[in-house]
């Protein structure tokens, strides 16, 4: 049976349950939590250290206000982050590249920094949509224009993120699976695409790490203009 290369992509279920909820609660399994103790493993450290240093960089353009959502970014960033990450295992569902899941991260996130706006700061707020000293003749179109740039900053949040995510994992489908049948045929270049597979991992491991970095981000922007 011949299948499609983006069945990859649609999610599984078992026994009628859909098992993206299962890829959704791994990562919260096998992040490790801080203990009561005094010292800590290497690991809690570690993490404890990237959590910090990650969270002073992201929320150093911010003022008070927005230090509010460090909790919840930084916890998203570790979620990304290691659903990216186990989604470059063999055998393992990659939630992140349903544009779905990625929508309904964003939106609500985009629109909670849109009305945090509108209720703090209503008249900076709106005079994002229509600059200081704009002729006349351009207004209508400027606050258009203004209008489709805020609504489509939660679609462009989603679409990044999957379609990065889809890329890579369509070149190391179609690279791998090049390898085997050349392997018979032609060893040489077999081994020289299996090296060229290698390198591709580890930059898709970088993208990986990125993306979600980017993601968490461009929020805490969106969030900068409107706290």
């Amino acid at each position: 049976m011949t299948l499609s290369l983006f069945d990859q992509f649609s999610s599984p279920s078992f026994l009628g349950i859909p098992m993206i909820l299962m890829a959704l609660a791994l990562p919260w399994l096998l992040i490790p939590t801080p203990t009561s103790r005094w010292l800590s493993n290497r690991v809690v450290s570690l993490q404890g250290w990237f959590i910090a240093r990650f969270t002073n960089q992201l929320f150093l353009p911010l003022n008070v206000g927005g230090h509010k959502w460090a909790p919840l970014l930084a916890s998203l960033m570790m979620f990304l982050l290691t659903l990216n990450m186990l989604g470059l295992m063999p055998y393992i569902f990659t939630p992140t590249t349903q544009l779905s899941l990625n929508l309904g991260l964003a939106v609500p996130l985009w629109l909670a920094t849109v009305l945090i706006g509108m209720r703090n700061q209503p008249t900076h707020a709106l005079g994002h949509f229509l600059p200081e000293g704009t002729p006349t003749a351009l207004i209508p179109i400027l606050i258009i224009i203004e209008t489709i740039s805020l609504f489509i900053r939660p679609l462009a949040l989603g679409v990044r993120l999957t379609a990065n995510l889809t890329a890579g994992h369509l070149l190391i489908h179609l690279i791998s699976s090049a390898v085997f049948v050349l392997m018979p045929m032609m060893p040489a270049v077999a081994i020289l695409t299996a090296v060229l597979l290698l390198l591709l991992t580890m930059l898709e491991v970088a993208v990986a790490m990125i993306q979600a970095y980017v993601f968490i981000l461009l929020l805490s922007l969106y969030l900068q203009e409107n706290v």
